[in-house]
């Protein structure tokens, strides 16, 4: 299975990158595809958003092949 996967701002810089294609054996759900990306050492962080084509999505939501998965921090204004 094939997933796109976006990370935006500070989450751009804590990974050392904006975007990457990466083909999976099985289906995880959201936190289980950011615990593998940061090779185990992250929890969720707790004010992270995430998105699965375009939609907000729970951190249990199982991803299906040719999804796209947005990682990004909470948006402030000032």
């Amino acid at each position: 299975m094939n997933v796109q996967v976006l990370f935006f701002a500070s989450l751009k810089e804590h990974l050392g990158k904006s975007e990457m294609q990466l083909e999976l054996t099985a289906s995880p759900s959201v936190e289980a595809l950011w615990k593998s990306l940061s090779a185990g050492k992250d929890a969720l962080p707790a004010q992270i958003l995430f998105a699965v084509n375009h939609q907000y999505v729970k951190a249990d939501y199982q991803l299906k092949d040719g999804d796209e998965v947005a990682f990004f921090p909470p948006v402030t204004g000032g």
